[in-house]
């Protein structure tokens, strides 16, 4: 075997015969069928214990996906980290949980909680900030505010009441003369705080003056605000505007100086952003009109080489071992494709959390910058211009293994648009083919998969709109593979692709790595 070999990342593109709105099952796709069909074809795992988290019952999504794809190994991720740590209590015993402890004790400040609030698992999990809340009382804080960024993507698209209930009702378990924990701000989260890839700086603007400078509408409780505005504007909630809590005018948890911030989110995309505006020297984003001094933390170190943040809760996995740095060690030249949703999904994430490349040389990385706007009103997205990327670069004939995600499937997904999901799935399949002739042209071979489910499953059991990831197994297939190619029986993950790759490369296999695919 020894072939270059084009990778395809289709995002959240499930295959399953299940038929609860499946956005893949009814589009027009003969590219994916005759891969599905005619070519060396299964379908892998890309969920659960197959990408590192606790159970199989934890959906899977593009940050663990584009780990296992680009390490070949299985790793404990974040969700399964920051468990295990509660669990064990190292968490409270960090260098960070002391020093911001002790920061809130020393001045009499307040500590601040800021996080996606459900338990979806996929950034947080409202348990742990419970388990939070309840140290916080346990080591003799006195005043603490909770920030909530409103969740409607990896939940249900309208629960956010259900998380709001839980927590206020452990507010009021612990609330006594000595410790009083309040909601001081919230807003969705594809609206406020939580941009990636500097996509939309202006999220994290409004963030800021929400949660540090208590500017924005002002509500009594986080129940009247979300209520509220649903009823105004009809919005789910990731989509729900940024809110204040507060009274008279005077809002109820603002960050000053002195006080203790802890994003509490241990998923990394969308808490960089955050991060440097609470963090970097010369910030220069958005013009702020408050900047206080403030112990800051994350629950894992988010940019392992940018060191953001400094202080963190749990240890991040260390990946090692990855594909890219392999195929550097062997001279082999790659290049790596995607917009802007999903570019750090085809570097970051796929070298290990790493955010800068192996080599300069050996390393090509092009990114299409995405359009700012809804994806249900562009279900096609930036998929033609990815594709030409893909296209000029596998006939230039200078790469070895080259790489592309196309972000549609998840994106368009996670809008809860069913018609608009169709119109992304199609547009990735009619890309496909333009792929699948450059590489019948330069004769190399073609790997078609996702990293997990979405678009497969668009409403729920009920009947009801479900933006969020499903279960489902990914389809996996090898166009154009070295005469003789045979796709082994086995339960396969999204970690036997590395190996699959070198193999078709006709490199040996890292003895860390899982296995590959083909026979």
């Amino acid at each position: 075997m020894s072939k270059p070999v084009v990778l395809v990342v289709m995002d959240g593109v499930g295959w399953t015969d299940v038929d609860h709105k499946n956005a893949v099952l009814h589009a027009y796709k003969p590219q994916l069928d005759e891969l599905m069909s005619v070519w060396p074809h299964t379908t892998i795992r890309a969920s659960g214990t197959a990408v590192g988290l606790p159970s199989d019952s934890d959906m899977g999504n593009s940050e663990v996906g584009h780990n296992a794809l680009g390490c070949g190994q299985i790793y404990s991720q974040g969700a399964k980290l920051v468990q295990e740590a509660i669990d064990s209590g190292s968490i409270f015993a960090s260098k960070a949980w002391t020093e911001a402890v002790a920061q809130v004790k020393e001045h009499g400040s307040v500590m601040h909680f800021l996080g996606l609030l459900s338990d979806g698992n996929v950034h947080s999990h409202i348990d742990h900030l419970f388990a939070m809340l309840e140290q916080a009382k346990k080591e003799g804080l006195h005043e603490v505010r909770v920030h909530i960024l409103l969740d409607g993507r990896d939940v249900p698209e309208t629960s956010a009441l259900e998380y709001v209930d839980a927590l206020e009702k452990k507010l009021a378990e612990l609330n006594d003369a000595d410790f009083h924990a309040c909601i001081a701000s919230g807003g969705g989260r594809m609206v406020i705080t939580m941009d990636r890839y500097e996509a939309d700086w202006g999220m994290v603007e409004k963030g800021w003056k929400i949660h540090v400078e208590g500017e924005g509408r002002m509500f009594a409780s986080a129940r009247e605000a979300i209520e509220t505005l649903r009823a105004e504007g009809q919005y789910t909630d990731q989509f729900l505007p940024g809110f204040v809590i507060g009274k008279d005018g005077v809002p109820a948890g603002t960050v000053n100086d002195n006080d203790a911030v802890i994003f509490f989110n241990f998923r990394g995309d969308r808490a960089l952003e955050i991060t440097r505006a609470f963090e970097e020297e010369g910030f220069d984003k958005f013009a702020k009109n408050k900047n206080p001094k403030v112990y800051y933390a994350g629950m894992l170190q988010y940019d392992g080489d940018l060191k953001l943040p400094t202080n963190f809760l749990v240890e991040p996995p260390h990946i090692q071992h990855t594909m890219s740095e392999y195929l550097v060690n062997n001279g082999i030249r790659s290049y790596a494709c995607s917009e802007t949703q999903k570019f750090g999904h085809v570097t970051y994430f796929w070298n290990g959390n790493r955010s800068e490349k192996f080599s300069e040389e050996l390393e090509t990385w092009e990114e299409v910058p995405s359009d700012i706007i809804p994806f249900e009103q562009r279900p096609w997205m930036k998929a033609a211009q990815v594709t030409d990327l893909m296209v000029a670069a596998i006939e230039s004939g200078k790469y070895q293994f080259l790489r592309c995600n196309y972000p549609n499937g998840d994106m368009v997904g996670h809008t809860g648009n069913y018609e608009a999901t169709l119109i992304g799935v199609e547009s990735v399949d009619l890309m496909l083919r333009r792929i699948m002739d450059a590489c019948l042209k330069m004769d190399y071979a073609l790997l078609v998969m996702a990293d997990h489910g979405n678009s497969d499953e668009m409403v729920d059991k009920n009947g009801k709109t479900k933006t969020s990831h499903s279960l489902a197994r990914v389809p996996f297939a090898v166009f154009n593979g070295p005469e003789g190619t045979e796709v082994k029986d086995g339960d396969f993950g999204l970690s036997n692709v590395a190996a699959t790759v070198v193999k078709i490369l006709g490199l040996d296999v890292p003895a860390e790595w899982n296995e590959a695919i083909i026979k």
